[in-house]
């Protein structure tokens, strides 16, 4: 009776990482790089002005303010990167027009209230949030807030303009041109947009603060998914074609446990699968080389465990006791082969950017998938299995002599 409750327990257990993954796949979907996808690709150089020069630390703030701005937009998962001293990489996935993108992300963003002289009177730093809305009468607006500093000068502003006409631009665009009807203190509004998308572009450029320097588009191209589509396509096949013939020589050698590690292959796949999508991962053309990567390393996993189950099976072990102790001795070793590359994928994924992240943070993610499965899905599977005749058999395991059943 125990045994029969385990054993629904186990099988209860797979079918519910099995339903979770394909949950997470089903819900999330998985996340296309660029190179299989398609998008934009956007090359900005920093321009050097007479109050700034480029340096890294003017470089990480254009960085940052980009990546604050696509994040605003929504785009998902963006690369950008710096390249030599001046230039930032932008690439975009699923974007089909470049110069929308750019007018948004590459835009230098200085909002600026001026009087009809052109006299600066106040700039956008001193605003801590700004956001598309409606005005009383229903038109697109952006409203804003001020800070504690901000709030004083804008009052000051209003006061001293009052019944006079003032200038809201960012950069040199004058976004509206008000008569001062009223003091105002810490926010105030931004009217004369044509519809709310426009007045949302406008809050995020405000918003996420000005760029330090100019930049200008180096280049600006469309990259198409067609051969994303022929890759995906051959990395299908080459996947299937090699966990076929993985899973022939897995069954041809070890017989019905072999049955058990190709099923747990395809359980790996699942829930990688429910993996990438769950975390929101970008998968990538080399991201797909760190998948079949990790799908060897599951298939070295369940073949250390059968050798070492042969081994107990082969000293005279019961089929009980060899499953045991072939898989206590097997986590040693499957653990310390695994944390070695954890450590040089980490590096790589810490250090490096764009493909050789996209392949390191894949494999990082396949292999954990791969000692999971290995530890849990093929031990539940075998243990399920464990009493059947189709497991106790001499041949089961490669076991190459007969067994005693003492232990």
């Amino acid at each position: 009776m125990r045994y029969k409750q385990k054993r629904r327990l186990k099988i209860a257990f797979i079918v519910g990482v099995i339903a979770l993954a394909i949950f997470l796949y089903s819900f999330y979907g998985i996340n296309l790089g660029l190179d299989l996808e398609g998008g934009a690709h956007i090359v900005l150089q920093a321009q050097e002005t007479e109050d700034r020069t480029i340096d890294r630390e003017t470089m990480t703030g254009i960085v940052s303010v980009i990546e604050r701005r696509v994040n605003e937009l929504g785009l998902s998962e963006p690369v950008i990167q710096t390249e030599g001293s001046d230039r930032i990489i932008v690439e975009l996935p699923a974007v089909d027009n470049p110069s929308e993108a750019i007018q948004t992300i590459g835009r230098t963003a200085m909002l600026t209230i001026r009087n009809p002289e052109g006299e600066v009177l106040l700039t956008g730093d001193r605003i801590t949030d700004a956001r598309a809305s409606y005005d009383e009468h229903g038109r697109p607006v952006v409203s804003f807030q001020l800070d504690r500093e901000g709030s004083r000068e804008f009052e000051e502003i209003t006061r001293m303009y009052m019944g006079q006409r003032i200038g809201v631009y960012l950069d040199e665009e004058q976004l509206t041109n008000p008569t001062v009807q009223s003091v105002i203190r810490d926010q105030g509004q931004i009217t004369g947009y044509a519809n709310v998308r426009e007045a949302e572009e406008h809050a995020v450029l405000i918003r996420e603060g000005a760029l330090p320097v100019p930049v200008e588009v180096m280049e600006s191209r469309t990259v198409g998914p067609t051969l994303g589509a022929i890759a995906i396509q051959q990395s299908i096949r080459a996947g299937l074609i090699g966990l076929a013939l993985v899973a022939i020589y897995m069954i041809f050698y070890y017989k019905f446990p072999g049955i058990l590690a190709a099923s747990s292959l395809i359980i790996y796949g699942i829930v990688m699968m429910g993996t990438l999508a769950g975390l929101q991962a970008v998968l990538t053309l080399p991201g797909i080389a760190g998948i079949i990567l990790s799908i060897g390393m599951a298939v070295d996993a369940n073949i250390i465990i059968f050798e070492r189950i042969k081994d107990e099976r082969n000293s005279g072990k019961s089929i009980r006791a060899a499953i045991d102790a072939g898989f206590k001795r097997a986590y040693i070793t499957i653990v310390d082969a695994n944390v070695t590359t954890l450590i040089t994928a980490s590096i790589l994924a810490y250090f490096t950017s764009g493909a050789v992240r996209g392949f390191a943070v894949t494999l990082i993610i396949g292999i954990l998938v791969s000692m999971f499965t290995a530890f849990l899905i093929t031990r539940s599977l075998i243990d399920v299995f464990s009493q059947s005749s189709l497991i106790q058999t001499e041949k089961s395991f490669g076991a190459n002599r007969g067994v005693q059943q003492n232990a």
